[in-house]
């Protein structure tokens, strides 16, 4: 994954975080309830302790801060590479290394004869 957990600060962590536990809740599981099937968000997020973290992250103490993104760091590379995807492209983050030249998003010029 090109987005690697110590390219996090406290604001990237944070909106990476939200969108991680936006991304996660809505995987639904069924179950059954009394016979019926219902379907249910998923707690993936609650699991992992993503609302503390979060709340961590939006501390006013520095050290409390410091602490979410401790955890979110820790936390990021455990996650699949299909959900750290998910995550970034909800985001809108993408590497532009991977851009082709004409991409929009790239400041990528075109390859001239003179450039090789």
């Amino acid at each position: 994954m090109w987005f690697e957990a110590d390219n996090f600060t406290e604001e990237t962590a944070l909106e990476a975080a939200i969108e991680l536990q936006k991304v996660l809740a809505a995987r639904t599981h069924r179950r059954k309830v009394l016979g019926q099937e219902v379907m249910v968000p998923g707690q993936l997020g609650d699991a992992l302790q993503l609302p503390k973290t979060i709340h961590q992250l939006q501390g006013k103490q520095q050290r409390q801060r410091e602490r979410g993104l401790d955890n979110f760091r820790e936390l990021w590379p455990t996650l699949s590479p299909r959900t750290q995807q998910r995550v970034l492209d909800s985001l809108g983050w993408y590497n532009p290394k991977e851009l082709e030249w004409d991409d929009k998003r790239s400041n990528r010029r075109p390859m001239l004869d003179s450039d090789t």
